[in-house]
């Protein structure tokens, strides 16, 4: 009974580090994606890092990414950038991408 105790904690413990490492890539992925938003609309050093920020708290307003595309599509459409949703899209692809190879490369 032990054994199977042990290991269903151990599963646990796994999907908790699992849900928490997913968290911390999708965050490094937006930011990465603000990043690069922030570039096209000429943002200042000090604006840019803001808006990472606000990009990434665009992610907790619903689940998914759609939250996190329509804000960089609004912000770059409002600020004149002619950019598609596709092209959002395609960019958060190469994000989360970036995201994961940094994420392993620190060794977490």
């Amino acid at each position: 009974m032990t054994d199977f105790k042990d290991r269903e904690r151990g599963e646990e413990a796994k999907f908790v580090f699992d849900g928490e490492n997913a968290f911390k890539v999708a965050a490094r992925r937006n930011r990465l994606l603000g990043e690069w938003a922030a570039g096209l609309m000429g943002l200042t050093d000090e604006e840019t890092d803001a808006y990472r920020k606000a990009v990434v708290q665009a992610d907790f307003e619903e689940a998914g990414d759609e939250d996190v595309i329509r804000k960089v599509l609004g912000d770059l459409t409002g600020a004149g950038c002619e950019v598609s949703e596709a092209d959002i899209r395609a960019r958060l692809d190469e994000c989360a991408t970036e995201a994961r190879r940094q994420f392993m490369s620190e060794g977490r």
